[in-house]
């Protein structure tokens, strides 16, 4: 053998050694994904966070791309997880209300419709953007409030295509101007349900608690993303319907799927409002307002949904989002569903329990009474007392 050709085989041979090297290494060698909240956090009781969070890479960054993620919850697997096919609301509209303002809504909702095969909804006709007093001098551009507005209006549109859709958008986050927004909402012609993604200290009804007070809507609030933690307001309001979180992934059981508790959904006791008399024999061990009162998807990385979800003021991309942010859409959108929201909505699941998945396992963390923690059957703090199965609970 010449020394060229030993040389040749020594250098295939290295060649060789170094491709089987990278291809031992663990996948975390690959960039990871994480979930990273929306909006930031608020310190001040009477000023709400919005409570979603989007899968971003190791950078912090969301990476732009023309398409979902395969692993992002499309409208068809919603539907047929909470068994919601075939089901219309004849046109009954879901209000939205969100702090702050979005220019691009209206185009990225398009995107996000025409991708799935929606019928269209723009201004004018399906979709009405106003500001807290109900006029068009729409607030400031804000890119976290945005990203929660674009998981709202993708929420209802997957899960109630045929439901008209009313942004109402406060000039801050204060509880203060969402509340005025919410109550804008109630008085918008054909309005049947007002989601509410966002949530701020233990607040008093006595207070802050009439602009959620509508029998005849349901109004729904997230509960949180912070696992257990008490109240969170609107939320511990009794006259809303509380919305907690669930992971959801696809089984090859005769649903289709599995659901457990999500360790990031919000849950708790009020020390301020008063319990529900729906409420009363599902041992919540809570004296006060017990939260959640039912749940949906929330897990952004097991749950949550595909968003065409705005990156700045003038670009957007495919995102996978999630949080009780987006549990509090879907749930309104069942009760448009429904059709049926007479007097306080958030006490007709608790007379319906038989036409909701009970969600029996997961936690959210530690607690000194174990089911405002951990999920069990029956009611528990982190799911309430399912997830819908059909619109019969609503």
């Amino acid at each position: 053998m010449t020394r060229k050709t030993l040389g040749l085989l020594l250098a295939i041979a290295s060649l060789v050694a170094s491709v089987l090297a990278v291809a031992a290494q663990p996948a975390t060698a690959a960039p990871g994904r994480h979930a990273q909240r929306v909006c930031a956090a608020s310190s001040a009781p009477t000023v709400a966070s919005c409570l979603s969070k989007v899968m971003v890479n190791d950078k912090g960054v969301v990476p732009a791309s023309t398409t979902p993620a395969a692993s992002a919850k499309t409208p068809a697997q919603l539907k047929d997880a909470y068994k919601l096919n075939g089901t219309s609301s004849g046109g009954r509209t879901v209000a939205i209300v969100d702090a702050y303002g979005y220019p691009n809504l209206a185009a990225d909702l398009a995107t996000y419709r025409s991708h799935f095969g929606l019928p269209a909804c723009s201004t004018g006709g399906c979709l009405k953007v106003i500001d807290q007093n109900g006029g068009t001098s729409l607030p400031r551009f804000n890119a976290g409030w945005a990203g929660e507005q674009a998981l709202d209006v993708d929420a209802v549109s997957a899960i109630c295509p045929d439901c008209k859709i009313v942004v109402v958008q406060a000039r801050s986050a204060s509880i203060s101007d969402l509340g005025t927004a919410a109550n804008t909402a109630s008085k918008q012609a054909g309005v049947v349900a007002i989601s509410n993604s966002y949530g701020g200290g233990d607040l008093s009804d006595a207070t802050y608690g009439a602009n959620y007070n509508h029998p005849g809507i349901a109004v729904t609030a997230s509960t949180g993303d912070n696992g257990y933690q008490g109240g969170s307001f609107p939320a511990s309001s009794a006259y809303v319907t509380a919305v907690g979180g669930t992971t959801l992934t696809a089984a090859s059981n005769a649903r289709g799927w599995n659901e457990s508790a999500w360790s990031g959904a919000g849950s708790g006791c009020s020390t301020v409002n008063t319990a529900l008399a729906a409420a009363a024999s599902s041992n919540t061990g809570c004296s006060k307002r017990a939260i959640a009162d039912v749940s949906a998807a929330a897990d952004p990385n097991n749950g949550g949904m595909a968003v065409y979800y705005p990156t700045s003021a003038r670009a957007s991309t495919w995102a996978q989002v999630g949080g009780t942010s987006e549990s509090a859409p879907i749930i309104a959108s069942v009760y448009a569903l429904s059709g049926n929201t007479s007097g306080y909505a958030n006490g007709t699941p608790y007379a319906h329990t038989g036409s909701l998945f009970d969600v029996t396992s997961g936690s959210n963390g530690t607690c000194p009474t174990t089911q405002w923690c951990t999920s069990r059957t029956g009611w528990d703090g982190p799911t309430g007392l399912g997830t819908p199965n059909g619109t019969g609970a609503f």
